[in-house]
């Protein structure tokens, strides 16, 4: 498997389309996004190159290749306001493997690596992110990769005609 990450610098329109072909996939957006409702579940969401270029103000964004192909995105935050422990120097990530043929390969182990290194050279040593309780394969990953279980925040996104809590997770980078 021919894997290359590269952090997003540059955004173009090839990239701010393959994004928003994600964020508008209906069998992504129950993983990537809170929902209050079916509403909000089936909401189309479509970015700008500005806004894109104007998040990378806040989001270390990282593109993820497999065999030169546009296959997914990274990113993390450092303190953002929806951190559960308000703890100082923490890192939020984020990721999203939006190509359906990349699934299940162990993309999102080496991603979450490269990320915890990334995180790791700028200085910071703790890492927060949340995943929905249904997402069960990534919270195996990440118990696998060390993350612990810190909170569940109840009725946190719609999903399946019915509410589900937000499991917060957080790892210490030694």
């Amino acid at each position: 498997m021919n894997l290359h990450i590269k952090k997003l610098t540059h955004p173009n329109t090839t990239i701010l389309k393959a994004l928003n072909q994600w964020d508008n996939d209906p069998d992504l957006i129950p993983f990537i996004r809170p929902n209050q409702n079916r509403e909000e579940l089936e909401q189309q969401r479509d970015m700008n190159l500005d806004e894109l270029k104007d998040r990378l103000d806040s989001h270390h964004t990282f593109l993820l290749y497999l065999e030169n192909k546009l296959v997914g995105e990274m990113n993390y935050m450092i303190n953002p306001g929806h951190l559960y422990k308000k703890v100082r120097g923490t890192a939020w990530v984020g990721i999203t493997i939006g190509d359906p043929g990349a699934r299940g390969r162990g993309i999102g182990y080496k991603a979450i690596r490269h990320l915890e290194l990334e995180i790791k050279k700028h200085g910071l040593n703790r890492i927060e992110l949340g995943v929905f309780e249904f997402n069960t394969q990534a919270y195996k990953l990440y118990r696998q990769m060390g993350y612990q279980e810190i909170a569940r925040i109840p009725d946190f996104t719609y999903w399946n005609d019915k509410m589900w809590s937000d499991i917060r997770m957080e790892k210490v980078l030694t």
